[in-house]
């Protein structure tokens, strides 16, 4: 990591990408971000808080600050959530602020942090007229997902390309520096696969 590093929140939720997400923390780091990793209690379903630690060398942010605790993190230059479910996508929408992962991504709204969140749900779950809604609200505050479909989300099968999460917050940092605002195009196309949540 270099001295000229910025740093990037990596959000990882609880979907059978997240066992893989080391291929995105590598493709964050190569492209200079210091990647600093938050889960949701349910991501370690799928991939073990000390394995995030190993990839990125930073502690694993789970647990909301307590009254007496200093913040663990420093100020985020940009927030990855990969893979953003249907739970995640609607509490962040609604304003719920009851976990760590949450209370991150509200923040960040909030800030003007640029936000990269990538959708990962199932057809029948993506169909609900909830998470169509809170796509669209999310994506009128700034949010840029990384599906061209993403407010008309469908779930095919393949597997979660984590190039293009990478080659999006690659676009953010080159053409910005720093910001993404709301109704930004966004290149490249992600599928939705299959998953139970």
């Amino acid at each position: 990591m270099t001295d000229a590093a910025k740093v990037v929140l990596l959000v990882v939720c609880a979907a059978p990408p997240a066992a893989e997400v080391a291929e995105l923390v590598e493709r964050l780091q190569d492209d200079g971000w210091d990647v600093y990793p938050v889960m949701t209690d349910a991501a370690t379903a799928w991939i073990e808080p000390a394995a995030l630690e190993r990839a990125t060398g930073h502690p694993v942010k789970r647990e909301l600050r307590g009254p007496q605790e200093s913040k663990s993190l420093p100020r985020a230059d940009a927030i990855v959530v990969a893979p953003a479910t249907f739970n995640t996508i609607n509490q962040w929408a609604a304003g719920i602020n009851n976990t760590a992962a949450l209370g991150i991504l509200n923040e960040a709204l909030g800030a003007n942090t640029p936000i990269v969140a990538s959708p990962y749900a199932k057809a029948v779950l993506a169909a609900h007229p909830a998470f169509q809604r809170n796509l669209e609200l999310l994506a009128r505050a700034g949010v840029r997902f990384t599906a061209t479909d993403a407010l008309r989300p469908v779930a095919p099968d393949g597997p979660f390309q984590w190039e293009i999460v990478s080659g999006v917050l690659r676009e953010v940092r080159c053409t910005t520096g720093a910001s993404v605002g709301p109704g930004q195009e966004v290149q490249g196309e992600l599928p939705m696969p299959q998953v139970d949540l």
